[in-house]
């Protein structure tokens, strides 16, 4: 059997998520050392979501999500390896492709934690046109009018149902009125992620990249911006470079994915996002996930 870990990013967070996974090893010491580096406690803002999501200490800010996933994502896929488990490939949807990095052994955790600290902060303040999720779709209609409407394009391409698109708040309303869906749902996000919006902070954190070594990896590992599996260091770094500002590729991602006969897709995180995708868009395949300490297997 062919077994692929998958990593989910921003919108995956939990109220309570660090609770289910301090007690593994390594847990407390990484929230300690991270919350130093953020100047901020990470284990209890975990607890913590608003209404007001700018608050500083707020889990749905941008700049609390990403670090606060990457650190239970870390916790929980170290502990599978130290029981004896691993995966034959490895993917990350958004922010999880730097835990995939992570756990190929690409990034050390420390290089990670302070990329993310980078990244989050950069797309925090970009600031510039928004997101909304589309579901129940057809899919020419789609492509048909992103491809009319200008500052419109698809930021996440989970799956042949569910998209998530980035642009400006006029062409997002734009698209609202002509497309015919199930749902149209504008999202309370910073800026227009993973778009061409997203160029200025992309350069910045371009090259913040170049100053960081990326390894060979242990595992073959499944980029956003071009799904395929690669075991470049160079390559890697060179699509994470080029992720802020193009689409996530999911469902390109979990069609790769289908090629193996005989496949078993293990979520890493809090939620089953991911799992759920797979669900409906695969055929035939074994999907477990793993979010706590009582979890270590599957």
């Amino acid at each position: 059997m062919t077994v692929a870990w998958v990593f989910p990013g921003q919108g995956s967070q939990k109220i309570g998520m660090a609770n289910k996974i301090i007690n593994l090893p390594n847990a407390k010491d990484r929230f300690n050392y991270t919350s130093k580096v953020f100047g901020k406690n990470l284990f209890e803002i975990c607890e913590q979501v608003s209404e007001n999501n700018n608050l500083h200490e707020d889990l749905n800010n941008t700049k609390n999500t990403q670090i606060c996933l990457f650190l239970v994502e870390s916790v929980l896929l170290d502990s599978l390896k130290e029981n004896g488990f691993k995966p034959n490939y490895i993917a990350g949807h958004s922010l999880g492709e730097i835990t995939a990095l992570y756990c190929a052994g690409v990034l050390s955790f420390i290089d990670s934690v302070l990329l993310i600290k980078e990244r989050s902060k950069l797309m925090a303040e970009a600031a510039k046109g928004s997101m909304a999720a589309l579901i129940g779709f057809d899919r020419k209609e789609l492509e048909f009018l992103v491809e009319e409407i200008d500052e419109l394009v698809i930021a996440n391409d989970n799956s042949d149902s569910q998209v998530v698109l980035s642009g400006s708040e006029k062409a997002l309303d734009n698209i609202s009125k002509r497309i015919t869906c199930k749902r149209f749902l504008k999202l309370n996000v910073s800026g227009a992620f993973h778009s061409p919006f997203m160029k200025e902070p992309s350069i910045k954190f371009s090259k913040y990249l170049d100053n960081i070594e990326f390894k060979h990896p242990n595992f073959p590992v499944i980029s956003n911006s071009h799904p395929s599996l690669s075991n470049d260091p160079k390559e890697l770094k060179d699509r994470l470079k080029n992720q802020m500002c193009n689409g996530v590729r999911w469902r390109e991602t979990m069609n790769l994915m289908a090629e193996n006969s005989d496949l078993h897709i293990v979520e890493i995180g809090p939620s089953n996002v991911l799992g759920g995708l797979g669900k409906r868009h695969l055929k035939e395949v074994k999907i477990s996930q793993v979010s706590s300490a009582d979890q270590i297997n599957y």
